[in-house]
């Protein structure tokens, strides 16, 4: 079965249409036009790093920031996670990377639990990368977590260049989520919790 999800999102600040196939392979055909530069870079690095087959475009009132853009896009990219993984049976559920960027060193761990928390222990230095306001860093990762409902810790252990730190993250994003959502083959008919419900 398809683990697949197409998601339309429109508001009065932001229009999205964002498709994530979590097995897609031909990674060389996504296409993510967000209106931000900044953005667009950081989603690429994340879908090329994950495997993921994901398009995405946006129009978005960037006449007054990057805001609504940037958490709006990661409300969408939590859902569509969250709906291509369906039951969430057979998946790994847990995966870590600690992945350099140059100086930047930064841990990434998840756990597709069914509850959302981010925890944002890194520090970017600069208050913007390029015409992106740093903060939003942490904007997107905060509303991914509220609708994927996973858990999703960021520990950041060395970096100077903002942009390093910021390409470090996403890079390890991609990976891990990747990791975590892979199926297992020894435990492919298995819902990973003793609970019986993620």
């Amino acid at each position: 079965m398809a683990r697949q999800s197409a998601i339309e999102r429109k508001t009065k600040e932001t229009d999205i249409r964002l498709f994530l196939d979590l097995d897609g392979k031909d990674t060389a055909a996504n296409s993510i036009s967000t209106g931000c530069g900044f953005l667009d870079h950081m989603l690429t690095l994340m879908a090329a790093h994950g495997g993921f087959r994901f398009d995405v475009s946006c129009k978005g009132d960037i006449e007054v920031d990057y805001h609504h853009t940037t958490e709006d896009i990661g409300i969408a990219l939590g859902e569509a996670f969250r709906e291509a993984l369906g039951s969430k049976k057979g998946i790994r559920r847990y995966a870590h990377i600690v992945l350099p960027m140059d100086e930047a060193l930064t841990l990434c761990a998840v756990d597709i639990s069914g509850r959302g928390y981010l925890n944002f222990d890194a520090k970017i230095y600069t208050e913007k990368i390029g015409d992106f306001d740093s903060e939003l860093i942490k904007e997107f990762f905060e509303a991914f977590v509220r609708k994927s409902e996973v858990t999703l810790h960021f520990v950041q252990f060395a970096g100077e260049n903002s942009h390093h730190i910021a390409e470090s993250m996403f890079k390890a994003f991609g990976r891990t989520m990747a990791k975590a959502c892979s199926i297992d083959p020894e435990r492919a008919q298995e819902l990973p919790s003793t609970k019986g419900v993620l």
